[in-house]
């Protein structure tokens, strides 16, 4: 195993708007996987940024997410974001039943159900916008709260609750060193009251996402208590830190790339399709998320892994690897249609993609049905940008019409 002094040191701190992180870019150029070494954690880790590497060791089961349950795995935020009994640090075929029975609420019929309380949350806040009146903060009206009234409401969650909730995530998702204790005491009143409100569902179902999830079942085969509490935590988690993002930073491409704009405003058939070429190419977060494991000696990538070794992927990576997306640097509208990773792949690819994809084809669509003449308020340099969490996205988009 490479020595830790010959690790390079990755803060992934990059935080300029939705360029791409030069260290990545740099890491990326390298002709083998790179031992790095993150903010938090006590080891190093491999880190792979090709996309036909990155999918091999998603899909591969001799690299484990369950392995780093109990560790002080490698990572950028203090405080480990994920619970051990989370989906995400699970492996097959324990995490395969779970995503089965889960994936029984997002069927078309859920989801259609889902798009028309999308749209109906959408049109309220931007009636709220168009009321106010011109300049107006898009992350204000639309691109925070949006996502945040979707899963709160399909969830179930009671209005009153909605501003804890809110502290609750942010707490969870900083980078800072002094945060480890409020994210911790965040995440254990997150799983005390959806432990609570999993109860509650059982005696009293309802149309709610998480009665939906407590109704399925494969033969005699449901979730239990747990299961569903820590699916719903998880589902709150990524259903809001994603889908926020992402409304913003496709507003602001779509605001600084006038052509961009254009192609949507004559062609709003591809609007689905063009949102897929945009979520390829934002970079969303920083760096890299949860590791895997190595169970056994494995070569891959003209390197030996060991078995124990951490090994992290770069999703951000292998959406730009120029080998699968030609130019991958450049927005194309235009560009045949090619899976990405940007909500992940394989076994623990994101369970409520249809639900974001609802959520991105609602806000945007309807934003710009209704707002013909948006424009941004205020030069593009001027935007500021979250610099505090692992996220990338605009804290204002302050726009006119």
């Amino acid at each position: 195993m490479t020595s830790s002094s010959e690790a390079v040191r990755c803060p992934f701190d990059f935080s300029e708007g939705l360029e791409f992180d030069p260290s990545l870019a740099a890491l990326m150029a390298r002709d083998r996987p790179t031992r790095i070494r993150l903010p938090y954690g006590d080891a190093d880790a491999w880190l792979f940024t090709g996309f036909d590497e990155v999918r091999q060791v998603t899909t591969d089961q001799r690299f484990s997410r369950a392995a780093i349950t109990g560790s002080d795995y490698p990572r950028l935020t203090p405080e480990p974001i994920v619970s051990p009994e989370s989906i995400n640090v699970m492996d097959p075929p324990h995490s395969s039943r779970l995503r089965h029975l889960a994936s029984q609420a997002f069927t078309k019929r859920h989801v259609e159900r889902m798009r028309r309380t999308i749209t109906r949350l959408a049109d309220t806040l931007l009636d709220e916008m168009a009321a106010q009146g011109p300049p107006a903060d898009l992350v204000h009206h639309l691109s925070d709260p949006l996502p945040q009234h979707t899963v709160f409401d399909l969830l179930g969650i009671e209005r009153d609750d909605w501003p804890r909730m809110q502290r609750y995530m942010h707490r969870l998702l900083s980078t800072g060193p002094d945060g480890r204790a409020a994210a911790a005491n965040a995440k254990a009143e997150l799983r005390a009251y959806f432990g609570a409100l999993v109860e509650q569902r059982r005696r009293s179902p309802g149309t709610d996402l998480i009665s939906a999830l407590a109704a399925a079942r494969e033969g005699e085969d449901v979730l239990d208590d747990q299961e569903l509490a820590v699916m719903a935590l998880t589902l709150t988690l990524s259903g809001q830190d994603t889908a926020t993002c992402q409304i913003s930073d496709i507003c602001y491409l779509l605001l600084t790339r006038p052509g961009l704009m254009e192609h949507l405003r004559n062609r709003p058939e591809t609007l689905t399709a063009v949102l897929n070429e945009l979520l390829r190419y934002i970079p969303f977060r920083k760096g890299v998320g949860i590791p895997r494991v190595a169970l056994e000696d494995v070569e891959l990538g003209g390197v030996r892994i060991r078995a124990g070794d951490f090994v992290h992927v770069s999703y951000l990576t292998a959406n730009r690897d120029p080998e699968r997306y030609p130019d991958p640097d450049v927005i194309d509208p235009d560009r045949p249609p090619a899976p990405n990773m940007t909500f992940g792949w394989g076994g623990h690819r994101c369970i409520a993609v249809p639900l974001a994809m609802a959520e991105l084809e609602v806000a945007i669509g309807r934003l710009l049905e209704r707002f013909p003449g948006l424009r941004l308020a205020v030069a593009p340099d001027e935007v500021r940008w979250d610099t505090e969490t692992i996220r990338r996205f605009p804290l204002e988009l302050p726009v006119t019409w």
